[in-house]
């Protein structure tokens, strides 16, 4: 059966090939994720109907983050909230992609045989050749690609960069649970 949304292609590599590895990290079951909350107004001033035209979505649930698709017609697709952390910080121009784990090659417990959306951290003023980097690249015939390459030699004739992946956010999922050891390197997942 096939797992992939679309076709990865051979080029390049995936998560764990070659020793190229994306920057995961992984949220536990207790994890609570930054709540988006839209703004009504400045106090004072404010009016009543300002503070009850804006609209609130449902908190994420524990282990899991939420989106917000507030203009899915115009050219931004949504917003999601990210954890405060330096390297989210050093972004210079962020911007998330929402990939399936089986396309960025990332391994999850067996059982999952749909795919898991991560939230990938693209930096877009990255936009040179890095050895082993996770490079979102535009390549003519196959558009959007995330892969590492250990040469610029090995990178798709053609292809552009446009990113660098500098983060990935995996989900918790009620089948990642497993029993505390006490050892903080075997209770973690990555």
């Amino acid at each position: 059966s096939k797992l992939f949304s679309q076709e990865i292609g051979t080029d390049g590599n995936l998560h764990g090939e070659s020793s190229c590895f994306m920057p995961l990290e992984q949220v536990d079951e207790e994890y609570f994720a930054p709540r988006i909350i839209q703004i009504a107004g400045m106090y004072p001033g404010v009016t009543k109907e300002e503070i009850l035209s804006v609209t609130s979505e449902e908190p994420a649930e524990k282990g899991q983050w939420a989106y917000d698709f507030s203009d899915p017609d115009g050219p931004q697709m949504g917003t999601v909230a990210l954890p405060g952390c330096e390297i989210i910080d050093l972004c210079e121009d962020p911007a998330v992609i929402i990939a399936e784990h089986f396309a960025l090659g990332v391994p999850l417990p067996e059982v999952l045989t749909d795919p898991v959306d991560l939230l990938v951290v693209v930096d877009r003023a990255k936009k040179t050749f890095a050895e082993r980097k996770f490079l979102v690249m535009d390549v003519p015939g196959k558009g959007i690609v995330i892969k590492a390459y250990s040469t610029k030699a090995e990178m798709p004739e053609g292809g552009e960069v446009i990113g660098r992946v500098d983060f990935v956010q995996v989900p918790w999922l009620p089948c990642m649970k497993k029993k505390k050891s006490g050892f903080q390197e075997d209770d973690s997942l990555y």
